[in-house]
């Protein structure tokens, strides 16, 4: 080999901490809040680019609502998201702690992220339809799903609306446009954009929410997804959940070094949007935004929220192993519920005293939810749903073979 010939080396992404050092977060690129410009509806997508890279806040350091995408949103559809949060982080938790407690198998919370799913969930009309990965619980509660079942889901026990057949926390429930849960991410981006396309050939007025993790982004069904939206102008709204780390992998290994997430949409001609998914305000702007895109037959819109996950990947995670045990107190975007907490209490519409009644609240309410579940059953009991249940709701009519399959089982 000549001397002059330089060698080829390959670029490995790092994360800018890790375990014993403090993260450095420039590499988010954030902008001022108010600072990014509002288009109009009809907005082309190739006139997206700088909102694609910029990043859509509304809520400052103190408090205001600032700019352009400030909506003049009621106080008390501010104050259901806060307690829809609150609610979520506290249901969370127990959660967490049961798992621990081994009346669950397995358990993934939302830590962090509470606002990206409840603030488009009430941005969009009750019966469009998500396709959420596994923390987007927040859209069951702020649908006000009922806390046991939910819990009995979790539990696997007599009483789960599943009957044991899917993994805890992948819940499913058709009537509050709640998509069955893949632990595949990825799938539930074509599923969400095959569904919106039906919904337009059926001539219907409800469309669809796909949800991703940053992770997931380098996974071919997001790019088979990406290409039908376009060509089809489904409506839809593609959400990136970018919390910054997909297990323990951190978000620039799915090609989040020196481009954004939201960039890879306006290649396909989709609507592209980065927004501060821990500004609640500003979550409920452009999703309100981007569903009158949709229902208009203006097509799909891409949005990356920025957001960081505070706990672990899941209860079999120690993210001690991979980054700072404090990353989540240096995150430059804050607490969600603490940022919309200031902003109700800046207005004079909340308070320190209402905020830790309303959490007790929550907490006694969501701790007699378990006590009935639990009623029916955990993780170590034996009120478990029956061996015949595995034969129901797969058939209309049973074949012959099963049918004597279920008979030598004694059911």
């Amino acid at each position: 080999m000549s001397a002059s010939v330089e060698r080829l080396q390959l670029h490995v992404p790092e994360p800018s901490g890790r375990p014993g050092c403090q993260t450095d977060f420039s590499y988010l690129q954030l902008s001022p809040a108010g600072s990014v410009d509002k288009p109009p509806i009809d907005v082309l997508p190739v006139d997206t680019a700088s909102l694609a890279s910029q990043l859509i806040r509304i809520l400052d350091e103190e408090g205001n609502a600032v700019g352009p995408w400030a909506e003049d949103l009621p106080v008390d559809l501010m104050q259901t998201g806060l307690k829809a949060m609150l609610k979520t982080r506290i249901y969370d938790a127990r959660m967490m702690t049961a798992q621990r407690q081994k009346k669950l198998s397995f358990y993934m919370q939302c830590l962090g992220e509470e606002a990206i799913a409840i603030g488009q969930t009430l941005a969009l009309r009750p019966d469009d339809m998500h396709f959420p990965t596994y923390r987007q619980q927040g859209i069951l509660i702020a649908r006000e799903a009922p806390l046991e079942e939910m819990i009995c889901q979790l539990l696997s026990n007599e009483n789960d609306p599943l009957k044991g057949r899917q993994l805890p926390v992948m819940y499913s429930y058709r009537d509050l446009g709640f998509f069955s849960i893949s632990g595949n991410l990825g799938t539930q981006y074509i599923q969400a954009v095959g569904w919106a396309m039906a919904s337009a050939i059926k001539g219907d007025t409800r469309i669809a929410a796909g949800w991703i993790g940053d992770g997931a982004t380098a996974e071919g069904d997001f790019h088979a997804a990406l290409t039908f939206a376009h060509v089809y102008c489904a409506p839809v709204i593609l959400n990136i959940v970018n919390n910054q780390w997909a297990i323990s992998t951190f978000q620039a290994i799915a090609g989040g070094e020196g481009i954004t997430l939201a960039n890879r949409g306006l290649g396909y001609g989709i609507a592209s949007l980065r927004v501060d998914g821990n500004d609640f305000l500003a979550v409920h702007a452009v999703s309100k935004w981007a569903a009158e895109r949709a229902r208009r037959n203006l097509g799909p819109t891409l949005i990356e929220w920025v957001s960081y996950r505070a706990g672990p990947h899941s209860t079999s995670d120690d993210p001690s192993k991979y980054r700072p045990a404090n990353d989540w107190e240096q995150f430059p975007l804050g607490d969600p519920i603490e940022r919309l907490k200031q902003h109700l209490i800046k207005l004079g519409a909340w308070s320190e005293d209402q905020h830790e009644q309303t959490r007790k609240i929550l907490e006694a309410e969501i701790a007699e939810a378990q006590k009935r579940a639990e009623s029916h059953g955990n993780f170590t009991s034996d009120h478990i749903p029956s061996a015949a249940d595995m034969f129901e709701g797969v058939y209309k009519d049973l074949p012959p073979h099963l049918r004597r399959q279920r008979q030598q089982l004694g059911k």
